[in-house]
């Protein structure tokens, strides 16, 4: 059977789905929802202008913001595999909490630096550990098919959120100004109750036995770049990632404002544009199988990069209308790319490694490539040459994807298809068992 086709159909609800996964996926998809759910993302870029802070300043915090990602990514993946995933996510949400509220008590340079700062301690803390407890969770309770629809209905369900709340911050900030830090300090506080309500693992799989715990950050750093350098298809499954991350990132945090205005649109609508996109992304997370299931899943997130490249060079012609249905047209791609990476991904770890540190890795690449992209933006910003930063973008993805497909057919094997999951290690041999794909 092909390979897509078995991965969707894995994907789809079955009747017996137990309870106690059922709450797994509900937790999951509540706390996703709430520790997601910014308000201040549609006008963070026009609130830092009013604070008094130019372009440079707030393109280079952002650039700051990623590189201090990459850096907080290596300790707190170490830290999810020791104290488990599940209490990684509740630290996260503290930490969260804390940051949303830092503009409001210093709305300067300085704290927003700290807001960003503490932005990419919270995220760091969950973004290998989410995926990690909810694959984890999902096979203990023997519902290990359903991984693909959980993780893209989580995403669909804050998206979802965002459409919802989005539109009102404009009127929000006419009665208070902070209002949507203080709403996302109050939506992160909301999710560390999410946290708390999850459940613990069975033994082995939350935390490593007693034997191993303590004084061992290293060894499991260690053992999480060997697993990457012994699986050729699992580092090129990170680097092709980087494409839908990066491109995601960039457009949709970075440049969705500067876009909007260079078409004369006006702030107040801002929330509503980004609003629009995000039911476009929320539509295609749950649905990914919609795509068909003739092609291969990295072939599918490779030809879902190449078309998010276009629709992003394609903005350069201009046109509000037309910027307005190509955006919408890009968020859809990313949606439906975003859980299938994930899988892909999560499939390709070997059973016996460091899932949240790997996972981990993978996000320090895609932070690290955003923090070069976010000073290169800055730099075309400050140059009036955001078109050229479009079309040079989208030429940029479709030569990285080009040689990932390269190396990709290079590094199979004849007779093994890396791409069918769950788990890829399960399936293979012992003395393959690291060469697995995402």
């Amino acid at each position: 059977m092909n390979p897509v086709r078995r991965m969707f159909r894995r994907a789809e609800p079955q009747r017996s789905l137990p309870a106690p996964a059922r709450r797994v996926i509900a937790l999951n998809n509540g706390f996703q929802l709430l520790f997601n759910l910014l308000w201040w993302m549609p006008v963070f870029y026009a609130y830092q202008r009013e604070a008094g802070l130019s372009d440079a300043e707030i393109f280079g915090i952002q650039s700051i913001y990623y590189v201090a990602f990459c850096l907080f990514e290596i300790p707190t993946g170490l830290v999810a595999d020791r104290i488990g995933a599940r209490n990684c996510l509740r630290i996260g949400a503290v930490v969260m909490t804390a940051a949303n509220l830092t503009p409001v008590l210093a709305p300067s340079y300085g704290g927003f630096l700290v807001h960003f700062l503490a932005i990419a301690a919270g995220r760091s803390l969950t973004s290998g550990a989410a995926s990690a407890y909810l694959y984890d969770a999902l096979h203990a309770h023997d519902a290990g098919d359903h991984y693909v629809r959980a993780e893209g209905t989580s995403r669909a369900l804050g998206l979802a959120a965002k459409v919802v709340c989005w539109p009102l911050v404009g009127p929000l900030m006419a009665l208070a100004q902070p209002a949507p830090y203080l709403l996302s300090a109050g939506s992160a506080a909301a999710s560390l109750g999410c946290a708390l309500a999850l459940p613990r693992l069975a033994p082995g799989r939350e935390h490593p036995p007693r034997g191993q715990a303590g004084g061992r950050f290293w060894h499991d750093a260690g053992r999480a770049l060997r697993s990457v350098a012994r699986s050729p298809w699992l580092a090129l499954l990170m680097v092709q990632g980087v494409a839908v991350f990066t491109l995601s990132r960039i457009c949709q945090v970075n440049l969705f404002q500067p876009i909007l205005l260079a078409e004369h649109i006006p702030e107040a609508s801002h929330g509503g544009v980004l609003a629009a996109m995000t039911v476009a992304e929320a539509i295609a997370s749950a649905r990914p199988q919609w795509l068909g299931r003739r092609l291969r899943p990295v072939t599918l997130v490779s030809l879902l990069s190449v078309a998010m490249a276009v629709t992003l060079a394609a903005i350069a012609l201009g046109g509000a209308m037309t910027v307005i249905a190509l955006l919408c047209l890009f968020a859809a791609a990313t949606g439906f790319a975003y859980p299938v990476q994930r899988k892909l991904i999560n499939d390709a770890i070997p059973r016996d490694a460091p899932r949240a540190t790997l996972l981990s890795v993978e996000s320090i690449v895609d932070r690290a490539v955003c923090a070069i992209a976010a000073v290169a933006a800055g730099a075309y910003l400050a140059a009036g040459r955001l078109d050229a930063l479009l079309w040079h973008s989208a030429v940029a993805t479709v030569l990285v994807m080009a040689g990932v497909h390269v190396a990709m057919r290079r590094s199979r094997k004849p007779g093994r298809e890396p791409a069918a999951g769950p788990p890829a290690a399960e399936k293979l041999p012992a003395e393959a068992e690291r060469g697995a794909g995402r």
